[in-house]
């Protein structure tokens, strides 16, 4: 197993945030960053995805990889992802379905928009395996699905000019923004609650980052000297959710979403603000890693195994949920729930590493 290094440790700081974040209400989300900001763990999640990307399709000594072999990588990831969902969204139905009735209460066959498939489930199973029918909480490997399924396109056009990557998927976003483009939801009304027509360019801006930062230092000489507006906007971040200063959706001009802070649609403001969070706290892995091996050893081995570690961080979160809901929470529940949690996924992460390790050292026949 690789050794622990900025992308997983900030991958596995994202899991945990996202863990703790999905069980709303409880203590230790207050202390969480996205309550001090406009963008989350869910952009950093997506953005160090592209940058992952970049490493995995790069090749070896400056050497691009074979265009064949980074499609067929990426598909094969893609797969992997799709059925890593249909899993957690069955698992997390039964969980809905066994606690309605362990305790008693039908109502807990609402939660999270799992109505729709106790209701009806022939549809339902069918919107599950095209991903258009989708529970609260449970919406985020929906968007990745379909992110690493395009990601080949940019992949190959960025190998011919990076910038035309960029401009690709940022004019995808700009035309999303302006005409509210979205994927529909099925069975049932609305849209995707992350919008992938807009949080692809977060994902290519992650891949074309992370090329740059491979061919030349320009990239780090730059985020060096813009380290300043970097910290501004975490400032700026932290007085409007304090302030809860939120543009009116209803007085702002059109296009609208230009405007807003709309987490859907990755809205410019959210993403101006992942970047200078990115700025400003690029340089603090270096500053941490000497100081809390221990931490940022558990972090980068949540990190490595972000995918195990993730499906794992949904079921118990929704557990969390299910627990406060009948024990009525409480700074004590809430501290065996998240200890218990934190557990949970470090034990996942070592589990998949010692099953890879077990699969390597077995002879060959």
């Amino acid at each position: 197993m690789r050794d622990p290094n900025a992308i997983d440790f900030w991958r596995g700081f994202a899991l945990v945030t996202i863990f703790i974040n999905h069980i709303p209400g409880n203590t230790f989300e207050r202390y969480t960053f996205s309550q001090y900001g406009i963008s989350d763990a869910a952009e950093l999640f997506v953005f160090l995805a592209g940058w992952s990307i970049g490493i995995a399709t790069r090749g070896r000594d400056g050497v691009p990889e074979a265009p064949g072999r980074s499609v067929v990588r990426l598909l094969a990831r893609t797969v992997e992802v799709y059925r890593a969902q249909l899993t957690v969204m069955l698992l997390a139905l039964a969980i809905i379905a066994g606690a309605a009735l362990l305790l008693d209460n039908p109502l807990i066959l609402e939660w999270h928009n799992a109505g729709g498939f106790f209701a009806d489930p022939i549809q339902s199973v069918c919107g599950m395996a095209l991903l258009t029918y989708q529970l609260g909480y449970f919406n985020i490997l929906p968007l990745y699905v379909v992110l690493i399924g395009v990601a080949p396109v940019f992949v190959l056009v960025g190998r011919v000019n990076l910038i035309a990557a960029l401009v690709l998927s940022a004019s995808i976003y700009l035309a999303s923004l302006v005409f509210e483009w979205n994927l529909p939801s099925w069975p049932g009304e609305g849209d995707w609650y992350f919008d992938p027509l807009c949080w692809q360019l977060l994902l290519v801006l992650g891949f074309v980052l992370q090329r740059w930062n491979a061919r030349s230092d320009i990239l780090r000489r730059w985020s060096r000297r813009l380290f300043p507006a970097g910290v501004v906007l975490v400032v700026a971040g932290i007085v409007l959710a304090v302030t809860e200063i939120r543009p009116d959706p209803m007085l702002v001009p059109e296009p609208r979403l230009l405007f807003t802070f709309e987490k859907t649609y990755l809205t410019p403001a959210r993403l101006v603000h992942f970047l200078g969070v990115l700025l400003a706290f690029a340089p603090v892995y270096a500053l941490l890693a000497p100081r809390i091996g221990r931490i940022v050893g558990f972090l980068s081995q949540l990190g490595r195994n972000s995918l195990a570690v993730f499906s794992m961080g949904s079921i118990l979160s929704l557990v969390g949920q299910l627990v406060r809901f009948q024990t009525g929470g409480g700074r004590l529940i809430d501290m065996l729930v998240a200890g218990s949690g934190l557990i949970g996924l470090g034990l996942t992460g070592w589990f998949v590493e010692w099953r890879t390790r077990t699969k390597s050292s077995r002879p060959r026949p």
